[in-house]
């Protein structure tokens, strides 16, 4: 009402000149009577009709001045009329004390309609009676706009295999008729309506239509409304309300329910529209142990023992049916003091390393044991055998094999610190045994003569006395060699600690010692020979 109000005031303020040209721009009217094409009013607000006459020359004559109202094409009512002897007068009874004048003149005939209806849209002719030229006039169109009267709401259904309505939207009372769009997160569709009032309003109707389940429930759907009079669409956002009968689960078990156990708690869980009319416990033999305690949907055990051990059932009802579901307890006897249970662990585990450790040890002394006697059975063939040695030579491939040999435990040479032979085949005479110098050993083996001992380098070799270290120095210090024409008989007959020991089994046949090798040759060699 208030912007139609600021509307009129702003055209009574315009100069004569600016509003003829407002209305000539517009091309309404005759030549001689300026009006307002069209113009817009809500219902009980207020509108001023305007209209002028123009008179170029001032030789036409005004008699009176009618407004005449035509709402529907055919039907001619007047509303007011203007006489400069008679005055004022307003014939039609609909529009009495709603209409005035807004100037006592008849060259500006301009009128007020207030408290407008819906019924007062049409046609509004301003009509001059003038002499000599006659009736003049002049038309303008009122255009009532009413705004639309918006809802929407949700439809509580049953889920079911049937579409059915589940929410409703409308713009009722409308002018001009509004527009209604749907947007939703689920299928489906709409159907829309339209209903004609007797005041030329319009209310609009729109539907949503679809196939209900229990997962609808809850789910958006939004109604959008578009019409002349709104500045911006109308939203309102739904959500879905279907119903469905219950279905039910039972949580809160662990499996480790065990005898003195405090508190152990079970809940029925129903998903259900609408909410539960009634959640009853049960066990499969009958009523609920004297230790258990329902408070609605939770069940708790207070102190477990065996009569909880057994199959608890929850049944779930409401208006539209039930369901029940079952869960099956099993009661383990408890540990009589639950700390021992690690002490247990950690002895067996304990016991478990020291096993493992002491069989670690006893290997490794065992094979220490081994080594060391089949070292000493080698050292004592090889003083056995002493510093000779008779027997054909024999090609024992590209390998350097080191012996130490001795004139014996009892000979002039019993410190058995004579030369290391090896077989080479680089030397001036291939396939002959050489003589390798060793001032290492020579020394330490002098040493031990000097203190009263007379083992032999291969004795001690053989019998461990040097440990690791020792030893490995000891072997480094062969790796110079020289080469000799020959050894023996013949220049190329092994020492006599490198021939293989024999010996007969059960039933008389040969065998080669343990610690004798046998070579892709022919040939034997000790397993405690050193190979450089």
């Amino acid at each position: 009402m208030a912007r139609h109000d600021a509307h009129a005031g702003l055209l009574l303020l315009l100069p004569a000149a600016a509003w003829l040209l407002l209305c000539a721009r517009q091309g309404v009217g005759a030549q001689k009577v300026r009006v307002e094409e069209e113009l817009e009013a809500y219902p009980n607000e207020s509108v001023d009709l305007r209209c002028q006459f123009i008179d170029g020359g001032g030789r036409t004559k005004l008699t009176q001045v009618s407004w005449i109202w035509e709402p529907i094409d055919g039907q001619r009512d007047n509303i007011a009329v203007y006489h400069p002897e008679y005055g004022q007068s307003f014939p039609n009874l609909s529009f009495k004390d709603r209409v005035v004048f807004l100037h006592n003149n008849l060259e500006n005939p301009s009128i007020r309609i207030s408290n407008l209806r819906m019924s007062d849209a049409g046609r509004y002719t301003c009509e001059y009676a003038t002499y000599p030229s006659g009736n003049e006039q002049g038309t303008s169109t009122l255009v009532m706009l009413a705004k639309p009267k918006n809802s929407a709401k949700v439809v509580t259904v049953q889920a079911g295999t049937k579409a059915v309505v589940v929410a409703q939207c409308e713009a009722a009372d409308a002018k001009p008729a509004a527009a209604i769009k749907w947007l939703a997160s689920v299928g489906g569709n709409h159907s829309t309506s339209t209903v004609n009032g007797p005041d030329g309003t319009v209310t609009v109707r729109s539907e949503y239509r679809l196939v209900p389940t229990p997962a609808d429930d809850g789910r958006e759907l939004t109604c959008m409304v578009d019409q002349r009079t709104q500045d911006r669409t109308w939203v309102h956002m739904l959500r879905l309300s279907v119903e469905y009968p219950p279905s039910v689960s039972i949580e809160g078990y662990d499996q480790n329910w065990f005898v003195g156990r405090q508190d152990a708690t079970l809940v029925c869980a129903a998903n259900t529209n609408p909410p539960p009319t009634a959640i009853t416990w049960t066990t499969a033999s009958g009523p609920l142990p004297d230790t258990v305690e329902v408070d609605a949907n939770k069940l708790t055990v207070r102190n477990v023992d065996d009569a909880v051990n057994t199959t608890f059932i929850c049944e779930v009802r409401n208006k539209h049916g039930v369901a029940k579901h079952q869960i099956t307890i099993l009661v383990t006897e408890a540990l009589k003091d639950p700390s021992s249970a690690g002490v247990v662990a950690g002895a067996v585990i304990g016991s478990l390393l020291a096993l493992l450790l002491v069989a670690a040890l006893v290997g490794v002394l065992l094979t220490r044991g081994r080594r060391r006697s089949n070292r000493a059975f080698a050292g004592d063939s090889a003083a056995g055998a002493g510093g000779g040695g008779g027997g054909n030579g024999a090609d024992y491939g590209n390998k350097a094999r080191l012996l130490f040999g001795g004139e014996g435990k009892n000979g002039a040479g019993g410190a058995n610190n004579g030369p290391a032979y090896t077989y080479r085949e680089g030397c001036d005479n291939a396939g002959t045994l050489t003589e390798k110098a060793n001032d290492f050993h020579h020394h330490r083996l002098h040493h031990h003569h000097a203190a009263g001992a007379a083992p032999s380098a291969h004795d001690i070799l053989l019998s461990g006395e040097l440990d690791e270290v020792e030893r490995r120095k000891f072997d480094d210090s062969l790796e110079e060699e020289e080469c000799y024409d020959g050894f023996g008989e013949g220049g190329n007959a092994l020492p006599p600690a490198y021939h293989a020991r024999r010996g007969r089994g059960a039933e008389g046949d040969m065998y080669l010692d343990d610690d004798m090798e046998s070579q892709r040759d022919g040939s034997v060699i000790s397993r405690t020979a050193i190979y450089v």
